[in-house]
């Protein structure tokens, strides 16, 4: 029998070492794992950040200085939403590394917040099974409950007001004690920290020294005007005081109730409302320096990936809009800054990245294996250099108010917007040559320059009209989305 007993120890003591040499594999004997810092900001514009706008006047130094010595990618996007709460299927979609259409339910139904197949596919499932320690702070509420509560340790709230207990500075708090405790404990595990932020969405209640930086108060009168403040940063080159039509979502709160804004786009309130989301997105660039700080102190910030980036952007002003349910760049786009080992210095790339390509690249740095579930690309070949971009055509949806919204679609210089709302009330088509109009200036603007407008009724552009216009309709087929806009062929049983 002790013969027998010790033969089993062997066989199962065997089993367990091929385990862990497999668990090993990709990785040279010897070399730690990295680790992550992932950094999600709430409702930022990339043009908010010197990194994109060199004269904007948002000064955030960490941000900087992490982009001269990492990466920035230069064209990332959120994929859209079916929802007007934007972040929902934007977190859902970085969470799962799946397309829009193909969420679970709560991407669209917020209080389904049933279980899910796909949230034990999510990021802090994946990175817990592959033996890192994970951790996450953000808000609560609208975003994806399911893929949440998988890592490990949960520090979340929604805070977002002007102290260090109710503002930025807290989820900064969290991350440190997590470090910390890391030390106390001597944790050897890799770690993957999903640090969030719930500013610089509003409401934008700033720390006092930096709204003052930024001449801003914290207004909270409906029938007043915020006061002028020659300290608060100008109006954006493509502010309207009004869109030109109506965006097809009624009663959509981001145009009408946010606090300090409501209807108003006059130039006081929305200066004073750009000088509030500076100084909230100042202060998160304090906080990301406290963190980085004490990644260098504990001798782990060479061997950590750091990547900022934010769920969506945000208009505040640019083309008469504040909210994020459009297509328009500075709300389609997001910023994405990528440092760490292994990685080159000071370089821009192209990219055409979604968000949701986020999963699969963590875990192609990582070297683990990715969830067969994932719909995204990897884009490390893009950070490393050996390709430009992920994808040619980037496809674009805003369907959270009257259906079937707004549709866009990018390739190369060229930008399709359609609009199809309000029962067909407002059906509009928008073609864009970024190249030569980068800002995606309308006859509004009274911009002198044939390009620097839409060019859709042009007839010089009929044949470039009629190309993205097809372009479009092969994404939303290839993507499942489930409605055709006015001039498209309708689906057939």
């Amino acid at each position: 029998m002790k013969t027998a007993y010790k033969g089993f120890l062997f066989v199962l003591m065997l089993i367990f070492g091929l385990a862990s040499c497999k668990n090993k594999e990709n990785r040279p004997e010897g070399k730690k794992r990295p680790n992550f810092l992932f950094v999600l900001v709430d409702d930022q514009s990339p043009f908010d950040l010197q990194v994109y706008d060199p004269e904007s006047v948002l000064e955030t130094p960490v941000i900087s200085k992490l982009a001269s010595e990492g990466t920035v990618v230069e064209t990332a996007h959120h994929m859209g939403s079916m929802n007007g709460a934007v972040c929902t299927p934007s977190r859902h979609m970085i969470m799962t590394g799946r397309t829009l259409w193909h969420l679970p339910p709560s991407a669209e139904f917020q209080k389904n917040t049933a279980p899910h197949e796909l949230d034990e596919q999510s990021i802090g499932a994946v990175f817990n099974r592959a033996g890192y320690s994970t951790m996450r702070t953000c808000k609560k509420g609208n975003s994806y409950p399911g893929a949440n509560r998988q890592f490990t340790v949960v520090k979340d709230a929604t805070k977002r007001g002007g102290t260090e207990e109710t503002g930025s500075a807290w989820h900064a708090k969290q991350v440190l004690e997590y470090l910390e405790n890391r030390e106390s404990t001597q944790d050897e595990n890799p770690f993957f920290i999903y640090f969030g932020f719930s500013h610089p969405h509003d409401k934008r209640d700033g720390t006092p020294e930096l709204l003052e930086k930024y001449g801003a108060v914290n207004h909270t009168d409906e029938n007043s005007l915020p006061p002028a403040n020659d300290r608060q940063p100008q109006l954006q080159d493509n502010y309207l005081e009004a869109h030109p039509f109506f965006h097809g979502h009624p009663e959509l709160r981001d145009e009408e109730r946010v606090s300090g804004v409501w209807k108003n786009r006059d130039e006081q309130t929305v200066r004073n409302e750009l000088g509030r989301e500076y100084a909230c997105s100042e202060n998160i660039d304090i906080q990301l320096g406290k963190v980085l700080k004490k990644l260098e102190a504990m001798g782990e910030l060479d061997n950590t990936y750091i990547v900022y980036t934010s769920d969506h952007g945000i208009a505040i002003g640019r083309h008469g809009l504040m909210g994020k349910q459009n297509l328009y760049e500075h709300t389609w786009r997001v910023p994405m800054i990528i440092k760490g080992p292994g990685l080159p210095s000071g370089k821009r790339v192209k990219g055409n990245v979604y968000l949701l390509d986020l999963l699969p690249t963590f875990c192609d740095l990582a070297g683990i294996e990715t969830p067969k579930t994932v719909e995204g690309t990897s884009f490390k070949p893009v950070l490393e250099g050996e390709k430009e971009t992920v994808r040619d055509v980037m496809y674009g949806v805003y369907c959270g108010g009257t259906k079937p919204g707004m549709r866009s679609v990018k390739k190369g210089d060229w930008k399709l917007i359609k609009y199809d709302v309000m029962d067909g009330a407002v059906r509009e088509t928008q073609l864009f040559n970024l190249a030569e109009n980068p800002n995606e200036y309308l006859k509004e603007h009274q911009k002198e320059g044939g390009m620097l407008t839409n060019l859709a009724d042009n007839p010089k552009y009929a044949d470039k009209l009629a190309e993205m216009e097809a372009l479009l309709l092969v994404e939303m087929e290839s993507h499942d989305d489930p409605y055709r806009l006015w001039d498209q062929p309708q689906h057939t049983e």
